[in-house]
This record gives structure tokens, C-alpha cells and sequence, in this order.
């Protein structure tokens, strides 16, 4: 391994963040916080950086922008990268190692804890005999419902299936794991299901200084549908989805996905020319969110920026560029 290079487990973990093996904001930012760990582990024993700390900054900044890179949108990497390399202190490369190693099973601690304590607030949202609806699959969203279930309430579920890729199906799987009844629907009939449903559940991929809620494809529509029919719809998120850089005007990038996902080669040149899109993200205005909750408490959308301006200041730092 040179200076620079990512360990192979950094590597495999930029590959499966990439490619969606690894899905999930808290899945995503406990698996990069455990990949700098491993490469704190393999730069502190290879040739070129054992006996060289800034070297070994070098390495683990370089290995934090391997990772960055993976998920444009997937704003809990970057505060995960941040919460690691910001604790990275030390004048020995032993020193440095440990703080990094530290600093990674600390955040992985907190957001066990973060995800249990969401839970607890999203549950009491939630009435016995109540029927929700998901949309792809979010653990801070099913973290809720599980939770209402262990407090003795009978909750049921309307499952979007979630296209492309069908992330609904692994939420179905839980939620039955978890006793809750599912029903699985396409995409399309979630509008007709509404009248059905007394509270939609949803998870964010971020969620921005104003409020805006940065979910999979077809949460925005979900929302208008569910204040339409007066519905309310509440997003479950932990503090690790804030978008710090939206405090100060960035604009959150929506990851285009390869268009095979969509439609296979072959039914594409049988169609003929055409062109395919397949955004992964929309982002969803504060006017048609209900709540966000939080481990820190339920917060109306509008007021989300205090919350942020608590945990960051009024911008974001970026520890994995060079100085």
C-alpha cells in the first residue's frame, strides 16, 4: 500500500456503498466510519506511512475521499468522515491510529443509541390500530414502527414496493419479521391506498437547512398525495442526515443512477432511441412534511436550521481535502 492508496477494505466498502450493496444513510456512515478504522489499522503498519504521521494523515484523508465519492447525495458519509477525521489527533502515527480507531467505534456506539432513541419519538406519533405507509426502506423509518409495536400497539403496513430497485421488498420482509401486517403495493396505487392509511412513514437521504427533505424517488409525490387527504406524513431521520452544507446556500446534488436499472439493453434497442433518466433522490418542501423526527425530538420542518446550526455552526468543514 502506498502513501495515498486505500486499504482493500476501503475499497471494497467505496465498491459496495457504490453499487447499493450497502444501502441505508446509519448503514452507510457506520460502514465508512469502520472502513477509516481499517484504514488507520493498514497505514500504521505499511512501509510508507508506519513512521511518517503526516503521511498517515495523508493516507487517511485520501482513503475519507475514496469513500466520499461514492454517494453524491448520501449526506450522512460525509458527517460520518467528519466526526472520524476531525478526532484525528496525535504527533506518533500509534497516537494517530488510536484516535482514529477511537474516534470510529464512538460514532458507530452513537448511532446504535441514536436510532434507538429516534424510535422512542417517532412510536409515540403513532396511535393503536393505526395502518402506515412506507416508501423505500429506511431503518429510522422502520425504527419508528417497531418501536410502537414493542409499546403493545397493533400497527399495520401499506408497503410501496419503491422502483426501481425495489427497496420496498425489504422493508415488507422486516416489518413481517416484526409482526406487523403488510400489504404490498405498486408505486402507482399509493394515492388510492392514502384513503386506507392513518400515517405515512418516511426516511430522508438528507435534509436541508430549510427544511427540504432529500428522500428516494417518488417521496414528494407521496407527500402532496398525503396532504391532498389529510394525511399526515412525518420523516424519521437522525442528525446524521443534516445537510450542513446548505447553511451556507449549497445546492444538494440528486444522483442520476445508470439507466439499466430502468430498462434492460434489450428492451431499450427494441424500443428504439430514446432517452432514460432515472434520478434516485426528489427533494420534498417543508410545506408537506408534518414532523421530523429526530433523536434530539420532533422539530417542524421550518425549524430544522436551529437544530443544525446546534450541531455545526453555520457551515460544514472538509477534513478529507488537502491542506
Amino acid at each position: 500500500m502506498t502513501d495515498t492508496e486505500p486499504s482493500p477494505a476501503v475499497s471494497e466498502t467505496a465498491e459496495s456503498i457504490a453499487t447499493m450493496e450497502i444501502r441505508g444513510a446509519a448503514t452507510i456512515a457506520s460502514a465508512a466510519a469502520e472502513a477509516l478504522a481499517e484504514q488507520a489499522e493498514a497505514a500504521a503498519e505499511a512501509d510508507a506511512t508506519a513512521s511518517d504521521p503526516e503521511a498517515f494523515r495523508a493516507s487517511l484523508r485520501a482513503a475519507a475521499r475514496t469513500l466520499r465519492e461514492t454517494r453524491p447525495t448520501a449526506v450522512s458519509l460525509p458527517n460520518a468522515l467528519r466526526y472520524v477525521l476531525q478526532r484525528m489527533e496525535g504527533d506518533s502515527v500509534d497516537r494517530l491510529r488510536r484516535s482514529v480507531v477511537d474516534a470510529s467505534e464512538a460514532f458507530v456506539r452513537q448511532l446504535d443509541r441514536a436510532q434507538e432513541d429516534l424510535g422512542q419519538v417517532g412510536a409515540n406519533r403513532l396511535a393503536d390500530g393505526d395502518t402506515v405507509m412506507t416508501h423505500c426502506h429506511s431503518t429510522d423509518a422502520l425504527a419508528c414502527i417497531e418501536a410502537a409495536v414493542e409499546q403493545g400497539k397493533s400497527i399495520s403496513a401499506v408497503v410501496k414496493e419503491t422502483r426501481p430497485r425495489q427497496q420496498g421488498h425489504i422493508t415488507a420482509e422486516q416489518l413481517r419479521d416484526a409482526g406487523v401486517p403488510v400489504t404490498l403495493i405498486v408505486d402507482s396505487a399509493a394515492r388510492r391506498y392514502l384513503d386506507e392509511v392513518d400515517h405515512v412513514v418516511v426516511g430522508a437521504d438528507s435534509i436541508a437547512a430549510d427544511g427540504g427533505v432529500i428522500n428516494k424517488i417518488g417521496t414528494s409525490g407521496l407527500a402532496v398525495n398525503a396532504r391532498e387527504r389529510g394525511v399526515p406524513i412525518m420523516t424519521a431521520a437522525q442528525t446524521i442526515k443534516l445537510h450542513p452544507e446548505t447553511l451556507t446556500g449549497h445546492t444538494v446534488e440528486i444522483e442520476m443512477r445508470d439507466e439499466a436499472e430502468v430498462i434492460d439493453p434489450e428492451a431499450r434497442e427494441a424500443i428504439g432511441e430514446i432517452d432514460v433518466e432515472n434520478p434516485a433522490f426528489d427533494v420534498t418542501p417543508p410545506r408537506y412534511m408534518d414532523a421530523i423526527v429526530t433523536e434530539q425530538g420532533q422539530f417542524p420542518p421550518e425549524s430544522i436550521v436551529t437544530l443544525m446550526r446546534e450541531l455545526f455552526g453555520e457551515g460544514a468543514a472538509e477534513p478529507w481535502a488537502e491542506p
